[in-house]
């Protein structure tokens, strides 16, 4: 399942992720600091998802109250629940 997220309070704009049986097998995020990407990526492609929610949620970025690792957990925990969906919510005002 390929799942579309977009994040709020963070630089990058949203974050496609893709699971299958409960693994998470790719994620691309769309903006944001390139490097800090990449390296989450590679750190966490064929890591149980879980595992990767337990890991990274409530990490936060200097003064904000999330960081791109955050919005990926909480992408993730929507994603289970909500299989069928695309993840798109409105952004900040």
């Amino acid at each position: 399942m390929t799942y579309k997220f977009k994040t709020t309070g963070v630089c990058s704009r949203s974050i496609t992720l893709e699971l299958e049986d409960g693994i998470l097998k790719d994620v691309q995020f769309e903006g944001g600091c390139a490097g800090n990407a990449q390296g989450i990526v590679a750190l966490v492609r064929g890591m149980p998802a879980q595992d990767v929610v337990r890991r990274l949620k409530h990490i936060k970025c200097e003064t904000k109250s999330t960081s791109c690792p955050d919005q990926l957990a909480i992408a993730i925990e929507e994603a289970m629940k909500n299989p069928g969906s695309s993840g798109a919510r409105p952004g900040p005002a």
